[in-house]
């Protein structure tokens, strides 16, 4: 008697009609790093890759961004319309060039943006997007504990929302990922979420830059209207 109460109290705890039991916002966030980034690769990268923008009514941008991690350097050249400038940033070192030159006029830099706290931006830029999910563990980063369903463009996702530490940033994220390979697919942010301001941005694709899949394409729209940003394709690097 005593193993059939035993027996009826473990089917008793059992999920109802064999429904999986909830996960949490940092089990689903481990496995999609485990997808995106399965050794481990991201804290020590050191590569270089291209990322094409094409951009409605705008000349294509070319951009090849070099980073190092191990030695904190960050360098970035974008051809863009027959002009090229760099950003070099190696440490607190900060080094700008435009068409091959440092002697940048003050009208220049302002027509081209060029200032090292744009560079600064542009290392932030690059490194938050193509380090995605893994750059969700950062500092600063507050994962909502709670996984949401959300269907998108006809599809169904595992959704996690992200907030950030006032010094960190102000925008709200959601990440949405594939429920059964934890890729990512689309992400979405919001400056003020009543208002339905901000973008979405569709993921398709992967390449695997050093052992990471990162997303080929990404487009971008606005997400009151649907209105097409453009799309960044990435390619592998020759140089």
């Amino acid at each position: 008697m005593k193993r059939f109460y035993l027996a009826l109290l473990a089917t008793s705890l059992l999920p109802i009609n064999g429904m999986k039991a909830q996960q949490t916002a940092d089990q689903v966030l481990g496995k999609a790093i485990a997808f995106h980034d399965p050794n481990g690769n991201w804290r020590s990268l050191n590569t270089i890759f291209t990322v094409v923008m094409t951009t409605p009514e705008k000349p294509t941008r070319t951009s090849t961004i070099k980073v190092d991690f191990p030695h904190n350097s960050f360098n970035l050249k974008v051809e863009q319309g027959g002009d090229t400038y760099t950003y070099n940033l190696n440490g607190e070192n900060c080094t700008i060039t435009l068409n091959g030159s440092e002697n940048i006029s003050k009208a220049d830099a302002e027509k081209f943006r060029l200032d090292c706290k744009r560079g600064d931006f542009m290392k932030n830029y690059y490194t938050y997007l193509y380090g995605l999910p893994m750059k969700l563990k950062d500092p600063g980063t507050l994962l909502d504990p709670k996984v949401q369903k959300k269907t998108f463009k006809g599809k169904e996702y595992l959704v996690l929302k992200v907030t950030y530490d006032a010094e960190v940033g102000t925008d709200d994220w959601y990440f949405y990922f594939d429920p059964k390979s934890y890729a990512l697919e689309v992400y979405q942010f919001y400056h003020d979420e009543a208002k339905n301001d901000g973008e979405y941005i569709l993921l398709e694709g992967l390449e695997d830059i050093n052992g990471i899949k990162m997303p080929k394409t990404r487009a971008w729209y606005v997400n009151k209207d649907n209105k097409y940003l453009g799309t960044d394709t990435l390619e592998k690097s020759s140089k």
